[in-house]
C-alpha cells in the first residue's frame, strides 16, 4: 500500500531484458533502508525488491508490467517505500497497480501552479476526484472525453520527475481504487436484458 507522496527521484542505472521480462537497477540514497522482499513504488508500479547494496537496488519487471506501463524507457524513476502501518495517510490509498499508460499533451502556467493536461479515458475519472500519475497522488482540476488535468504546486514539480515531461511522453496511470470498485458493483447492478424479444415469440410461434 501507497500514498503516492514521492521520497526521491532516483536515476535508472541499468536495464536487462530479456524474453522472460527485464531486471531494472536504480540508484537511491535510502538502500541502506532497503531489504529483499521488500515493496516499493516505482513510477507508481509496485514492485519487490530482489537485491540491494548500499548505493543502488534491484528489481525485477514482469513483460505484463512492461507492456502496461513505461518503465522500461524510463531515465529518472519517482520512488515510495511502502506505507508504514503507524505512518500518517497523507496523499491517497494507492495500490501499485497500474491502469494504463496516459500521453502528456501540453502544460500552462496558473499563478505559480503548473497544469497538465494527458490524453486517456475518463469513465474512472471525476472532477476533483483523485488520481496516480508516475506515483504521484493528484486531484483532477479538469475534465473532458478524452483528456484530463491535474495542478501541480511548485512543490511537487521540484521533487518529482513530472516537471521533466516533453510533449508526447507517457505516463503511468493509476486511478482512484473506491471508483473502480463502485463502477464494478455499478455494473453489476444493471438488469439483465431479457432473453424475450420479438424474434423470440415469432420463433414459438407467437
Amino acid at each position: 500500500m501507497f500514498t503516492g507522496l514521492i521520497e526521491e527521484v532516483a536515476k535508472v542505472a541499468d536495464v536487462k531484458k530479456s524474453l522472460q521480462g527485464a531486471r531494472v537497477c536504480i540508484e537511491a540514497t535510502f538502500c541502506s533502508e532497503l531489504k529483499v522482499g521488500a515493496s516499493i513504488a516505482v513510477n507508481g508500479v509496485c514492485l519487490t525488491v530482489v537485491s540491494c547494496g548500499s548505493h543502488a537496488f534491484e528489481v525485477e519487471v514482469m513483460n505484463e508490467t512492461l507492456h502496461l506501463t513505461n518503465i522500461s524507457k524510463a531515465k529518472n524513476v519517482n520512488l515510495e517505500r511502502a506505507m508504514l502501518a503507524t505512518g500518517r495517510f497523507d496523499g491517497h490509498i494507492v495500490s501499485g497497480h497500474i491502469d494504463g499508460v496516459a500521453k502528456f499533451i501540453s502544460a500552462r502556467e496558473d499563478g505559480f501552479s503548473r497544469v497538465l493536461r494527458f490524453e486517456y479515458p475518463t469513465k474512472q475519472i471525476i472532477l476533483k476526484g483523485s488520481i496516480c500519475v508516475n506515483g504521484v497522488s493528484l486531484t483532477i482540476s479538469g475534465l473532458c472525453e478524452n483528456f484530463f488535468e491535474v495542478s501541480i504546486i511548485p512543490h511537487t514539480l521540484k521533487n518529482t520527475n513530472l516537471s521533466a515531461l516533453c510533449t508526447g511522453d507517457l505516463v503511468n496511470i493509476e486511478t482512484d481504487m473506491i471508483a473502480k470498485y463502485v463502477e464494478k458493483m455499478y455494473r453489476g447492478a444493471q438488469p439483465l436484458k431479457s432473453a424475450i424479444d420479438e424474434n423470440f415469440l415469432k420463433e414459438h410461434g407467437f
